[in-house]
């Protein structure tokens, strides 16, 4: 039997063919939901996303981020050559690239934008520990490129961070924001459903964790809240998340993150690791944690999971399909 994600191949009046053209089966997962979930607003369907979407391309070049720790700072400066790959790899949360992740079917990129200090007055970069080698604009580009060919495919963009940005910069990031996507982007206001969205012809909610910014620019959206549980065990991250439930669902949507996070003490503690290989072996242990999730309004649902390495196992597939769930 089909699963009942996989909905008609057209909908009641035949407007929206269900798309096709990737080989990856969750490129269109949204077309493909059942028609009942076209009109479940977003907060209450279930979204996979990408935590620090973008390290798979931080640059072994870039200096670490001026605002990392101090010690961090002074070491790297004294012996480049062995702190600078040290750090790289416990940066790198990632592996595919953005257009891979959205063919995986990821709908939540996590952008922590920076500029950096030794660079040129606009040139935005990304940031974790390390600058990435590529701009904001370029990736901005080829998000806006994919939902072209995507069309009845929606992504939440989370823009935050923001080292080194000024009120200057704030400013024309916005703009690039509003010039790259247009119409795409859906203006604040009420989580829309899908159907909405569709019959508006926009793809885009962008999270913008500036509330100055914001309020010059009803295109953007306040922060979207993320469950961060900064914890090295997979154990005591899942503890840290059920009892962000037990406290209650945020309003509108919120993300709640199965990231394994160290620190610098365990990075020296631990100079042959890596994040992937501290990652990898919990990654069946958080998916099962991630199974026994129901999306929907109550308060103890979720909405958004974001992970780390999401092409290395079925966390994507597993997200996607806790929409089931809502059929029931």
């Amino acid at each position: 039997m089909a699963s009942p994600l996989m909905g008609a191949q057209l909908s009641e009046a035949g407007r929206y063919p269900r798309l096709s053209g990737s080989t990856n089966p969750n490129a269109d997962w949204m077309s493909a939901l059942c028609p009942s979930l076209w009109d479940v607003p977003l907060q209450h369907l279930s979204i996979p996303g990408s935590h620090d979407t973008m390290t798979y391309c931080l640059s072994k070049k870039s200096p670490i981020s001026h605002k990392e720790s101090r010690l961090l700072q002074l070491l790297a400066k004294a012996l480049p050559c062995i702190m600078q790959p040290i750090v790289l790899k416990w940066s790198v949360t990632q592996v595919l690239s953005v257009t891979e992740q959205l063919d995986a079917g990821v709908r939540y990129l996590d952008l922590r934008v920076a500029h950096m200090l030794q660079g040129s007055e606009k040139n935005l970069h990304f940031v974790h520990m390390v600058y990435t080698s590529v701009l904001v604009e370029d990736t901005l580009t080829e998000i806006s490129e994919w939902l072209e060919k995507h069309p009845r495919e929606v992504v939440i963009l989370a823009c935050r961070n923001f080292e080194g940005m000024t009120d200057d910069l704030h400013e024309y990031l916005a703009t690039c924001i509003k010039n790259i996507f247009g119409d795409m982007l859906c203006p604040r206001g009420e989580v829309p459903t899908l159907r909405q969205l569709w019959a508006r012809g926009q793809q885009v909610i962008l999270s913008y964790d500036d509330e100055c910014t914001v309020n010059r620019h009803r295109e953007l959206w306040p922060a979207i809240p993320y469950w961060w549980g900064d914890q090295v065990k997979p154990e005591k991250l899942v503890r840290y998340l059920e009892h962000m439930k037990s406290c209650g669902r945020p309003g509108g949507l919120f993300v709640a993150g199965i990231n394994l996070t160290e620190n610098l003490e365990y990075i020296l503690a631990h100079p042959a690791q890596s994040l992937r290989k501290l990652t990898l072996p919990h990654l069946p242990y958080l998916s099962a944690w991630v199974r026994e999730q129901s999306p929907g309004p109550g308060t103890r649902c979720t909405n958004i999971i974001a992970g780390d390495f999401i092409g290395a196992d079925t966390f994507v597939h597993d997200v996607i399909r806790l929409n089931e769930k809502l059929l029931r």
